[in-house]
């Protein structure tokens, strides 16, 4: 592919777990162009756009490093549980092409229709919360692999009952966090008004592989509930465990007094 002299520059970040919407498009409103678009807020600037989504992610078209910086420190202070690794994609792309496509990530679009451009973020921002979701969901199962093999080692898992009870709460965390989620990542409800653009955003999930990347994470929250299950079987061992001491320890201390009785 030749190098286009138009070409310009297009970046999707997830940020944090959401943003409040409401309030960013008050301090917008005041100073720059905002549209309001189905909990979204799409920000014009001459030849430059910014999709903001109220789930984290947000989306940039021709907007410069020092103009992106800007909006994310902004963003971040109306954000709800900010990452702390800021997952990034970059494309390149081109206005007025014959057809809107994507070639070895650059994308060809047909013109700067503000409402095109929000298609084709709505697949990115997905994209890039995805890939914070599959962030989230390889590092808890990294940072727990160690418990399958304590216990295929031990027979038992080499931990408190405290450090086991917090480690099931991270996975239910991360499980539940990923779940209430999921919905982010089927066909926009925005394509049910504006159906002449659902292909638009169809061609970039297909070209962001979101679908197959989907089936892969929904494998990785499968590993995360067997771990989950594991931890509250030994949880549920061990409780037994205890009681059955404590039964044990009762029992002999009533057979303790009753050989003392008697002898006496």
């Amino acid at each position: 592919m030749s190098e286009n002299p138009n070409t310009q520059h297009c970046a999707a970040f997830c940020l944090a777990q959401r943003f409040d919407i409401t309030q960013l498009s008050s301090h917008l409103s005041a100073s720059t162009l905002i549209r309001i678009i189905k909990g979204a807020l799409l920000i014009e600037d001459s030849d430059s756009w910014s999709v903001i989504f109220n789930y984290g992610a947000v989306v940039h078209w021709n907007v410069s490093p020092e103009q992106q910086r800007k909006l994310h420190e902004l963003l971040l202070k109306h954000a709800e549980n900010p990452l702390a690794v800021v997952e990034e994609d970059n494309f390149t792309f081109a206005l007025d092409c014959p057809a809107t496509r994507f070639v070895e990530d650059h994308i060809e679009i047909e013109n700067s229709d503000a409402m095109l451009l929000f298609s084709l973020s709505q697949g990115m921002a997905q994209s890039i919360k995805l890939a914070s979701f599959e962030t989230h969901a390889i590092n808890t199962i990294n940072n727990t692999s160690y418990i399958p093999k304590s216990l295929a080692e031990n027979g038992r898992i080499q931990l408190s009952r405290h450090k086991i009870a917090k480690i099931r709460g991270q996975l239910f965390l991360t499980k539940s966090d990923i779940i209430l989620n999921y919905d982010l990542l089927d066909t926009p409800d925005f394509f049910w008004e504006y159906p002449e653009y659902e292909k638009v955003y169809s061609l970039t999930a297909k070209y962001l592989e979101i679908a197959p990347r989907t089936e892969v994470l929904s494998k990785k929250l499968e590993t995360i509930h067997e771990l989950f299950v594991m931890l509250a079987d030994e949880q549920k061992h061990r409780h037994s465990t205890i009681l059955e001491w404590i039964i044990i320890g009762l029992i002999a201390f009533e057979i303790s007094i009753t050989i003392f009785d008697k002898v006496i």
